[in-house]
């Protein structure tokens, strides 16, 4: 089944009406102030991984009425999915340039390092230039990722070609297949371990922002607002 043409332009105003009803009962419902309902949230696989369990054990632990729905979703696909309303919030890499619909909360600069295995030639030497990694596959996210698209624009300011023949928007795959020598790759300097080695690359530093991001246009909950403070407050 497929929607007629009317159908198509009458949705829009049809997800609008009931967002702004769903906000209103939110907005009713939290005037006693009390913790409590639906939370839904959505988060990348890194993130979920590497930053989030100690935030969501205190969640749950200090606002059990709470009822939390977890999923897991590329950062590129939670703001799509936020927009929609699919989730109330998430907690995902911001993207490089603000959306009208979102608002942002940065709640951690993510420094990222080029790195390569012990035995890669690229390891054996002292500095290196972005040119130099050309000549080497390197293994990163989908191109439409948005640590993909910054590392792709420091090779396009250069005019360079960046090789990549192995994509997985999965930072630890990416760290595999980076430590057993298919390729370097940038990865957060968080889950950086003993197996690889970090590349000196002349005039480099790359970082991300990740935070929490919600629908502009749709008013935090006692539970969204609770959760963004334990956020703030983490490490």
């Amino acid at each position: 089944m497929h929607l007629t043409h009317e159908g198509s332009t009458l949705l829009p105003k049809a997800q609008q009406i009931l967002r702004d009803l769903q906000d209103t009962r939110r907005l009713m419902a939290e005037l006693s102030g009390e913790v409590k309902g639906h939370l839904s949230l959505a988060t990348s696989h890194h993130i979920g991984l590497h930053r989030l369990p100690s935030v969501l054990r205190q969640f749950t632990q200090t606002y059990p009425s709470v009822q939390l729905s977890l999923d897991f979703l590329d950062s590129e696909k939670t703001y799509a999915q936020v927009i929609q309303g699919r989730y109330d919030i998430a907690i995902t890499t911001l993207a490089p340039e603000a959306e009208k619909a979102i608002r942002v909360h940065p709640i951690w600069t993510d420094e990222l390092c080029v790195v390569a295995a012990h035995d890669h030639p690229l390891s054996k030497l002292p500095q290196l230039s972005l040119n130099t990694l050309t000549q080497f596959p390197a293994i990163l996210p989908d191109q439409k990722s948005y640590t993909t698209q910054l590392i792709r624009a420091l090779f396009d300011r250069e005019n360079l070609t960046l090789t990549s023949n192995m994509a997985t928007n999965h930072m630890d795959t990416i760290k595999m297949m980076s430590s057993i020598g298919l390729g370097w790759a940038v990865l957060p300097k968080t889950i950086m371990g003993e197996d690889l080695c970090t590349l000196n690359v002349k005039g480099v530093k790359l970082s991300r922002e990740l935070g929490l991001i919600h629908h502009s246009e749709r008013s935090l909950s006692n539970a969204a607002k609770a959760f963004l403070d334990l956020l703030q407050k983490a490490p």
